[in-house]
């Protein structure tokens, strides 16, 4: 019997620890028998990436930037992400819509009403309604907390050398979301240590039924 497909999407302001998490969990996975497909947004894709290298190096306005990141998810969408899950496999997406929401609508104050309109025509499934992810994991940081580790992590792009009021306003841009579709969100506050966070994870995906209960 073929297991269903999961999609699972991982959010939070730059610096608030997702990618150790995704790779724990990818881990679990695969120790449990699942086919993983490991991803991220803007990306994917060799035209997403193309993409990516785009919007967060080069400059333009929000309109152009939405766009860009629409036009990279579709391309994802088509190549990616919908194959993996045709194949059963579990999807584990760093970022995916909500972070266009929170980036572009919040954080540049871009017309939220083009952004559902575009999310509407590039996540349309064609027996109706829209590919959303099955859970999408928040993790909540705050933005001066998550300054203090990107100064000190690498040479920021063009999103991560934001000012802080910038990430205020992406935050309260997840919230936003988790507002609009509670049911689909789990909130982990990420200002813990490494291995507490990690605990709250798992016990997430347990908690569904989609790990078996453990320590890996």
């Amino acid at each position: 019997m073929t297991a269903t497909g999961l999609f699972i999407s991982f959010e939070g302001i730059d610096g608030a620890g997702k990618s150790t998490h995704i790779a724990g969990l990818a881990d679990a996975f695969r120790a449990q028998g699942r086919a993983v497909a490991l991803t991220r947004e803007p990306g994917g894709t060799p035209l997403a990436e193309k993409l990516r290298v785009l919007v967060l190096n080069d400059a333009m306005d929000p309109l152009c930037e939405a766009l860009l990141m629409f036009a990279a998810r579709r391309d994802h969408l088509q190549q990616v992400i919908e194959p993996a899950l045709a194949r059963g496999e579990v999807v584990l997406c760093d970022r995916f819509t909500d972070a266009t929401v929170a980036y572009q609508g919040f954080g540049r104050g871009f017309d939220l009403s083009v952004l559902r309109q575009l999310e509407t025509w590039v996540q349309a499934l064609p027996e109706g309604g829209l590919r959303q992810p099955d859970l999408t994991v928040w993790f909540d940081l705050p933005p001066a907390t998550a300054a203090e580790r990107l100064a000190a992590a690498r040479v920021p792009d063009r999103f991560e050398s934001q000012p802080v009021e910038f990430f205020s306003r992406v935050a309260a841009g997840y919230a936003h979301r988790l507002q609009e579709q509670p049911a689909r969100f789990a909130r982990i506050a990420s200002n813990r240590p490494v291995e507490e966070v990690w605990i709250s994870v798992r016990a997430i995906f347990e908690t569904r039924g989609w790990l078996q209960p453990g320590n890996a």
